[in-house]
């Protein structure tokens, strides 16, 4: 089930969503480091694997371990695992192919999937807002897509076939939202987290056949490192929404692109083009009008809601 506010702190809960925000940022930096060594599914492995500890000794440190263990609807937590591990393999595989800021920018179409997705698996009813803010997303995504999707050679070239595989990935993200929608009526936060990391560290050893390597010393260290950081976000993202609510967190997670092309440039030389900032663009201007949407519906909820006498 959804946990409320503990408290209203906002300043706190931006620290720790800037925080988690920059630490994933990062994850994926030195995942795209390795890729040329070590295939996506190994790189699942580690990150999944070794955020495990991580999350077991926060969940122990909150006493909410035994929520963490206890699964309601196993199987619910199974098909999460296997489209969270689908969605980060293809991106794994994606980062490897194209640049940083690249790959974030179209990352960012998650929310405009999840509202299409919605509608049609949840019957969820789609407004003008909404309507709106979809193709508007959409044509984003088309415009930074256009140039990979534009070449000649087809998915025979690297960067659109890694624009592919992180499209999916993103509409493989949508799903994933769908599903902890259903997910949180029944489950406890901790049990999500922590039942992912561990279907997704075994799923993940289905890809053994397919390439696995024995990593160096250095390229081992940065895939354990990888998981510890992640796991380590996925406990600052949890707490943010412990203090502020989602819609006023949710434009935060912009900031991805100013971590993304710091460290692109910084790190792999990597420099956004302009036409992938323009859709960009467009496609964040669609994620705000429907995260504008989503409070303009809660505060309309809220003064719909009946007074109850106290006198009873």
């Amino acid at each position: 089930m959804a946990e409320p506010l503990t408290s209203h702190r906002p300043i706190l809960a931006v620290i720790l969503k800037l925080s988690a925000i920059f630490l994933f940022t990062a994850m994926a930096a030195v995942i795209k480091a390795v890729s040329d060594e070590v295939p996506p599914g190994q790189a699942v492995f580690f990150r999944s694997f070794f955020a495990i500890p991580v999350i077991v000794a926060w969940l122990s440190l909150r006493g909410e371990l035994r929520y963490g263990l206890v699964a309601r609807r196993p199987m619910g937590h199974v098909w999460r695992g296997v489209l969270g591990t689908g969605a980060m393999g293809l991106t794994f595989a994606g980062l490897g192919m194209l640049p940083l800021p690249e790959v974030t920018a179209i990352g960012y179409a998650t929310p405009i999937f999840t509202v299409i997705l919605a509608a049609m698996m949840l019957g969820e009813r789609i407004r003008l807002v909404r309507i709106s803010a979809v193709v508007l997303g959409l044509i984003g995504v088309m415009v930074m897509l256009w140039p990979r999707l534009g070449s000649d050679q087809g998915l025979g070239d690297t960067a659109t076939l890694g624009a592919v595989l992180v499209l999916l990935a993103t509409m493989a993200r949508g799903l994933v939202q769908i599903h902890i929608r259903q997910l949180v009526q029944t489950e406890h936060t901790a049990a999500i987290v922590f039942w992912f990391s561990m279907t997704a560290s075994g799923l993940s050893l289905l890809t053994l056949p397919f390439g696995w390597v024995v990593p160096t010393g250095e390229t081992a260290a940065l895939l354990v490192m990888a998981g510890l950081v992640g796991g380590v976000a996925q406990i600052l993202i949890t707490s943010a929404f412990r203090f502020a609510p989602a819609s006023m967190l949710a434009p935060l997670d912009y900031a991805s692109m100013l971590f993304a092309i710091f460290i692109g440039y910084t790190w792999f030389g990597e420099l956004p083009a302009a036409v992938m900032l323009a859709g960009a663009v467009l496609v964040i201007a669609g994620n705000a009008l429907v995260i504008w949407r989503e409070r303009q519906l809660g505060l309309e909820r809220a003064r719909s809601r009946p007074v109850t006498d106290p006198r009873g």
